[in-house]
């Protein structure tokens, strides 16, 4: 059954969350009631009488935004694992399984793979997540007859699984900085500027029946797949809304740019755009010293996705410089190879100690590795996402996450030790519930409609089983 004539409808109550301890703004609390409104959002955060709760929890903290997905992918996982017949697979390899695996997919699968996906997400401790969103016409290229007929099926899986949903339609529109058409594999993705306008207006429109929650944004997919023109076209088009785009992820990349246009991605685009606050950055994996400090005063957060960055040999992101310049990162699943919170933040501190031969690469003398992460993804991710979110406080969307602090690795455990065990010992299954603006899907480290959702996706997965 489709998820738009199924969709989760949840009564909002007032409801009052009790937590052993929790993290605040100000950091870790104990005994704390934080009461969530009927719209989602934060009414109260006080020192509360555990007596007159809704639910009891162990260590509660905000959930964090999952900045960005590319959910269709989710079905490949695993599968792109083999040496093929160039001895140098890389991404470039991985990237032509994938142009061949697009061809078999059709709106109603793209629509169970995405909630799939976003119950996944939940699951690990996501409160929303961020949709880059590219796949829109028909296997050949043809449109849709509604030009946003698979936007509207993302929207339709966020109102089955419940996750807090910014939708980002990408534009695409070249297959690399000469301007050369887009190869087969691509077609699906393209549209000149006027057409990506209709698109664009439709997807909005898509997303009319889902919760005040829901937001809105779009995003330029790369410069070598939108060229120089393109960007204050967008930019106006986008009107304030977050812009996400793909940035100084390969070295091919680069040394295209470079060729074509006299300058690296991230100096090209300080140069030649209005970079701020409005912008996330993605990967950013191959950036020179002084380009990561130039691109983190400008404000944009960058959007890091360790595991895909690592599963792709991407390279490592500079985050000790990047911190060092106050810039602000978040963190995403992409290609959802796996989805795991706590495995993101892992590895994104593993790769500095492994670059660096060093350890708590994060850590600060205030803040453990764990807990600084956590508390800039968070910050981060709010910012990327256009979301009020990130920290527990009123006014803020009830996005929050409790850990079961019975659990073999956090019993005993307080504060930041209870993060870095989290992070570091740990793994989602020490996640118990999660709440995406006051919606409450996950209940004891279940998703409240888990096995609707996977027999949809086993459907699929049987439908596309030989697309590989």
């Amino acid at each position: 059954m489709s998820a738009h004539n199924n969709p989760v409808k949840l009564d909002l109550l007032m409801t009052i969350i009790h937590a052993k301890q929790a993290l605040l703004p100000d950091g870790w609390a104990e005994s704390v009631a934080v009461t969530v409104d009927e719209i989602g959002r934060i009414a109260d955060v006080s020192r509360g009488d555990e007596t007159a709760s809704d639910h009891r929890v162990g260590i509660l903290l905000p959930a964090p935004v999952n900045v960005h997905s590319h959910a269709f992918q989710r079905a490949m996982a695993g599968l792109t694992e083999r040496r093929g017949p160039n001895p140098n697979d890389s991404f470039w390899t991985w990237r032509q399984l994938m142009f061949r695996f697009l061809d078999r997919l059709m709106p109603e699968h793209i629509e169970a793979i995405t909630a799939f996906v976003q119950m996944e997400m939940l699951e690990a401790g996501y409160g929303s997540s961020v949709e880059f969103h590219y796949l829109h016409h028909q296997p050949g290229g043809t449109p849709y007859d509604n030009l946003s007929e698979t936007s509207a099926r993302v929207a339709m899986a966020a109102q089955q699984s419940g996750i807090g949903l910014t939708l980002l339609p990408v534009h695409y529109q070249y297959g690399g900085c000469d301007k050369r058409q887009l190869g087969a594999g691509q077609v699906r993705f393209g549209n000149d500027i006027d057409r990506f306008a209709k698109l664009f207006g439709g997807a909005e429109q898509a997303l009319k029946p889902l919760p005040p929650d829901t937001n809105f944004g779009l995003a330029p997919h790369s410069l070598r797949a939108v060229g120089q023109e393109s960007l204050s076209s967008l930019v106006t088009l986008a009107d304030g809304k977050p812009i996400h785009m793909h940035l100084a992820e390969q070295i091919a990349e680069v040394e295209e740019v470079e060729a074509a246009w006299g300058k690296r991605p991230v100096e090209w685009v300080l140069d030649n755009a209005e970079i701020d606050g409005q912008w996330c950055m993605i990967h950013c994996t191959q950036m020179e010293p002084h380009e990561t400090e130039a691109l983190a005063r400008s404000g944009a957060v960058a959007g890091l996705c360790p595991i895909t960055e690592s599963s792709l040999g991407d390279g490592i992101f500079d985050g000790l410089r990047w911190f060092d310049s106050d810039g602000k990162i978040a963190v995403g699943s992409d290609s959802n190879i796996r989805i795991s919170l706590s495995e993101e933040l892992r590895t994104l501190d593993y790769s500095q100690r492994l670059r660096d031969h060093s350890r708590a690469a994060f850590a600060t003398s205030e803040k453990s590795t764990g807990r600084r992460l956590l508390d800039e993804i968070s910050t981060g991710g709010t910012q990327a996402a256009g979301r009020q979110c990130g920290s527990i406080k009123v006014g803020d969307w009830a996005d929050l996450m409790t850990l079961n602090d019975t659990h073999i690795d956090l019993e005993g455990r307080a504060g930041d030790v209870a993060l870095d065990c989290y992070v570091f010992a740990g793994d989602d299954r020490m996640v118990r519930d999660v709440w995406s603006a006051g919606r409450y899907m996950v209940r004891g480290g279940e998703h409240i409609r888990r096995s609707q959702i996977v027999e949809t996706y086993r459907k699929t997965m049987r439908e596309l089983g030989d697309a590989l």
